[in-house]
C-alpha cells in the first residue's frame, strides 16, 4: 500500500477517482446509470470512523450495497439523533434486511476509554465506553492491556446490538420482514470479520408486546 505522506493526498485521491470511474464505466457500462436511479442496499452498517475499516472494501462489496453510518468507536447511544435517524431511514424507508454494528481490534476509542485521560469534546462521547470499562473491570485482574481492549471492543458491540434490538423501527422490521441484527468485530491484523453471539435476554416477544407490534 503506497503512502500519501510525500504528495498531496487529496490531489492523489481525485486522480484515483477519475481512474476508477473511467475503468468502472468501461468494464460495467450500466453501473453508474443504475446507481443513479436509486439505492436498495440490503445491509445497514453501523461502524467506526477508523480509516482502517472501510466497510465496502473489507466485505468486497460495491457502492450501492451498504447503507453506512460511522462514528468514533461505533457507539450507539439510544438518545443519539444522528444514528437514530440513519437507523430509521435505513430500516423503515430503504428497506435493509440486515443491521450490522461493527467494532474492530486496536480501537482508539476503547484505548482512550481504558486510559481514562482527558482528550476534549470526545470525552463526553466516550462515556458509554467508560461505563462498560467500569463494569468489566471487576474481572480484569491479571489481564493484559491488549486483551482488555479486545474485551471492551466486544462489550461495546454487544451493547450496540442490544440497543438496536430495542429500537422500535428495528423491532417492527424484525417482526414484519425478518430483518436480522448482527454484531461483528473486524481484526485489523488479519482482515477477517467475526460475528459475536449476543444473548437475547428479553426476547423478541416481549419487545413486540411493548411496542405494540403484532
Amino acid at each position: 500500500m503506497g503512502s500519501l505522506e510525500s504528495e498531496d493526498a487529496l490531489a492523489h485521491a481525485l486522480t484515483q477517482n477519475r481512474a476508477w470511474a473511467t475503468h468502472t464505466a468501461s468494464t460495467q457500462p450500466a453501473f453508474f446509470s443504475t446507481l443513479a436511479t436509486g439505492q436498495h442496499p440490503p445491509i445497514l452498517w453501523l461502524g467506526c470512523s477508523d480509516s482502517r475499516v472501510p466497510e465496502t472494501t473489507i466485505t468486497g462489496l460495491a457502492p450501492g450495497q451498504i447503507f453506512v453510518h460511522r462514528n468514533i468507536a461505533n457507539i450507539l447511544p439510544p438518545t443519539d439523533l444522528n444514528s437514530a435517524a440513519v437507523i430509521e431511514y435505513a430500516v423503515a424507508h430503504v428497506g435493509v434486511r440486515h443491521v450490522v454494528v461493527c467494532g474492530h481490534t486496536s480501537c482508539g476509542g476503547c484505548i482512550a476509554a481504558l486510559g481514562n485521560e482527558r482528550i476534549g469534546v470526545i470525552d463526553a462521547w466516550l462515556l458509554p465506553l467508560r461505563k462498560l470499562r467500569a463494569e468489566l473491570g471487576k474481572g480484569w485482574e491479571g489481564v493484559g492491556k491488549e486483551e482488555r481492549v479486545q474485551r471492551l471492543v466486544e462489550a461495546n458491540v454487544k451493547a450496540g446490538v442490544r440497543t438496536l434490538r430495542e429500537n422500535p423501527n428495528v423491532v417492527k422490521a424484525v417482526a414484519e420482514r425478518g430483518v436480522t441484527v448482527h454484531g461483528l468485530v473486524y481484526d485489523i491484523k488479519t482482515g477477517v470479520l467475526s460475528e459475536l453471539e449476543v444473548e437475547d435476554e428479553e426476547g423478541e416477544g416481549v419487545r413486540k408486546e411493548a411496542f405494540g407490534v403484532q
